[in-house]
């Protein structure tokens, strides 16, 4: 019976063990299901919530958070740098003005926002078109970005701001009511929602077209275009800032601010009030001239450089035509809207905008023509191949030079005639002559010695190449003896001027340049642009011969009448002939420096092309050097050294310039004004055949017995007349 009861207890403690080996009882099993059911249902009720908030308030939500993110990260514009001349006068600067954004989005947010916004805008910008902006902000609910208005200034834009200060200053006293009465919504500004201003810096000229072709034009992305604008791009534009939002833990909006970096201040060498004197002297020679013989300006192109000797500073660079810095794709300066229009069916309006915007002084080649004249003489004395000692008899032409019989400027000959008064009266066949002694391989080793044939780095965009336009030491009888006056090779108008300074101030060849200093917007210097002598071209002593000899081209050759009132100078005429020869066009120059004795400044005048039936009439740029630099001498405090006739008295007094006369006593006035003229008439005692013949008494010109030519009296040449031809 015990036996019987222990295999029971066996069993009932056996039982439990069973009911461990299942893992969910029925009850447990039904529960869980209960749950599933339960979470199901509440995801499902959930998404239906969200889809009916979504459905419902979606967009307001969705306008509220990308409000959140445009406000809360904001781009800080930097400021580009300035531009000034070496006077600290502003040629480039940088103001705020402000784009007026418009947001339909925030407008629309609320139907009390639209009306008193509209509203405001209205008062405020009487230059907008509100049939087009509550247009806009009804039909384009989703846009948050139109900007109606760019550019304003502050001024423009205050009234707006102080209704957005003034209703924000009432909202922070007392929360305006969304239960309003409808005619308190139309007149309270304290619902004007919706509408910020842009900051950003609007590029500005305060000059107007002073310098245009140095300083060059942005785009509006501030992209620097041609002149100072292009080539200092990179430290004139400064780096972009931003302002960041965010949420702290706290759930606090947070700001951080990365600021704008402004661009450096770039000062130049120029002078602005030099710069102004050349220009208007081109403007004035440009009105008296167009349409004299054909219509159009008074010469395809004008253009001029005044630059330190001692330097290679550029205290004026400028050309003609010109654009206006503030509006440089304006073209009714020069064209009328009809033939504005016509270039743009034809695709040629950005071809004549180019040609604008084009520096002619250090862009476009030409023939230097007789200019260059003094560069051969200083190869020849420099090499040794001549000493200034020579003379060579000039009967008007050489013939069999390379087949072809090249005539000189004076179809009569200058006689026997001196190196000194080669270069004085511009003779090409004693040219021809010195460099045929001077031979090919010296004369192309002498012509890249002063950089002709290579890029001179002036610091400006858009220089223009001469490789390929220069013969080597292989070339031709014929194109030596046209080169050495000037003709069959092409160069710049920076490369002469260079060059020239080198031939008068010792020798030394500076690196041309338009910057001497890079600042911070404080004012800090970060970089100083010094001098730089490039080379040395020719010794102290040949320099001294050189002056000499083009001192006497203005003392009694024929720069005569580039002397301005009271100053001695000294320079060299020029007259190319362009290609082709038979069109009978010319570009006609002159090279001079001041003062004579001392020279501290070198001017290089380039007619090109002029407005006359016959353009080889010199005198034009001779006129135009004298009317330049009788005003930037005594602005530059260079004093008169010679004494004043009564007509050039009278000229001065017409102008309002003040006479700033040193002469002291005769034996200054000899040392100075004419040097040795006297000497230098007895050492070149041949009498040119031109000068026996008869004057006509109306103009003074000299009358050709033969066949009736006018000849200028001083020269010889014929007037109007072909120079340095070449004929078979």
């Amino acid at each position: 019976m015990r036996e019987d009861n222990s295999q029971k207890e066996k069993q009932d403690i056996r039982k439990p063990g069973k009911a461990d080996g299942q893992k969910f009882t029925v009850k447990m099993q039904k529960k869980l299901v209960v749950l599933f059911v339960l979470v199901l249902l509440a995801f499902a009720g959930l998404s239906v919530r969200l889809f009916l908030i979504n459905r419902e308030n979606g967009e307001q939500y969705k306008k509220q958070v990308l409000s959140q993110r445009k406000y809360d990260s904001i781009t800080l514009p930097y400021r580009r740098g300035d531009i000034v001349d070496c006077k600290g006068t502003s040629l480039a600067v940088s103001e705020k003005v402000y784009n007026l954004v418009i947001d339909a989005k925030v407008i629309l947010d609320k139907e009390q926002y639209f009306e008193p916004t509209m509203k405001a805008l209205e008062k405020c910008f009487p230059q907008l078109d509100m049939e087009k902006i509550r247009k806009h902000v009804k039909e384009n609910p989703s846009s948050s970005y139109y900007v109606p208005l760019k550019q304003l200034t502050y001024e423009e834009i205050s009234a707006f701001v102080e209704i957005q200060n003034t209703a924000a200053q009432k909202k922070s006293k007392k929360t305006v009511s969304d239960g309003d009465t409808d005619k308190e919504k139309e007149t309270n500004y304290a619902y004007v929602k919706g509408v910020w201003f842009q900051e950003e810096y609007k590029r500005m000229y305060p000059n107007g077209t002073l310098a245009c072709d140095e300083i060059g034009f942005t785009t509006k992305d501030n992209i620097g275009m041609y002149g100072l604008e292009e080539y200092y791009n990179d430290m004139l534009n400064g780096t972009t800032g931003r302002e960041y939002g965010y949420l702290n833990d706290d759930s606090n909006l947070e700001r951080t601010t990365k600021p704008a970096v402004d661009g450096y201040t770039v000062v130049s060498t120029m002078d602005a009030n030099i710069q102004a004197i050349v220009e208007k002297s081109l403007y004035n020679y440009n009105e008296e001239y167009k349409d004299k013989f054909r219509p159009g300006n008074g010469a395809n192109n004008l253009g001029c450089i005044i630059m330190d000797v001692d330097t290679g500073n550029i205290l004026a660079m400028a050309s003609y035509p010109n654009f206006d810095l503030n509006d440089p794709y304006n073209l009714s300066s020069y064209y009328s809207e009809e033939e504005v229009t016509t270039m743009k069916d034809n695709n040629t309006y950005f071809d004549t905008l180019n040609g604008i915007w084009r520096n002619f002084c250090i862009s476009d080649t030409f023939e230097p023509g007789s200019t260059f004249k003094p560069f051969t003489v200083a190869m020849g004395l420099e090499s040794g191949k001549i000493t200034g000692n020579e003379t060579y008899e000039c009967l008007g032409a050489l013939d069999n030079v390379g087949g072809f019989k090249i005539r000189c400027h004076n179809r009569y000959g200058d006689g026997i005639i001196d190196v000194k008064h080669a270069i004085a009266n511009s003779c090409n066949v004693a040219l021809m002559k010195m460099s045929f002694t001077i031979g090919a391989d010296i004369f192309a080793e002498g012509q890249r010695n002063f950089n002709f044939g290579l890029k001179t780095n002036v610091d400006l965009a858009g220089e223009g190449r001469t490789e390929g336009l220069l013969f080597d030491q292989t070339m031709g009888v014929t194109d030596l003896a046209t080169n050495s006056f000037g003709q069959n090779f092409n160069c710049t108008m920076i490369q002469l001027v260079t060059g020239f300074c080198s031939l008068i101030n010792g020798g030394y060849y500076y690196e041309p340049h338009m910057v001497s200093q890079i600042r911070t917007a404080g004012g800090a210097v970060v970089q100083n642009i010094e001098p730089r002598i490039l080379r040395q071209t020719i010794s102290a002593s040949t320099s001294e011969k050189i002056i000499d000899y083009c001192n006497a081209t203005t003392t009694e050759g024929t720069g005569k009448a580039a002397r301005p009132a009271g100053y001695a100078i000294g320079g060299k005429t020029g007259t190319a002939q362009t290609l082709p020869r038979s069109a009978e066009e010319y570009i006609l120059s002159f090279i001079g420096y001041a003062p004579a004795d001392d020279p501290q400044i070198a001017i290089y005048v380039v007619v090109d092309r002029p407005n006359l039936e016959k353009q080889d009439n010199v005198s034009v740029a001779r006129d135009l050097t004298r009317d330049i630099l009788t005003e930037v001498l005594p602005y530059m405090g260079i004093f008169m050294t010679e004494e004043l006739s009564d007509a050039e008295r009278k000229e001065l007094e017409e102008r309002n310039l003040e006479i700033t006369n040193r002469y002291i006593d005769e034996s200054t006035k000899n040392s100075v004004s004419s040097g040795n003229g006297e000497q230098n008439e007895e050492e070149n005692t041949s009498q040119p055949i031109w000068k026996s013949f008869a004057k006509d008494g109306a103009t003074g010109n000299y009358i050709d017995p033969d066949t009736g030519d006018l000849l200028n009296p001083e020269t010889g040449d014929v007037v109007n007349g072909n120079y340095g031809a070449l004929t078979d």
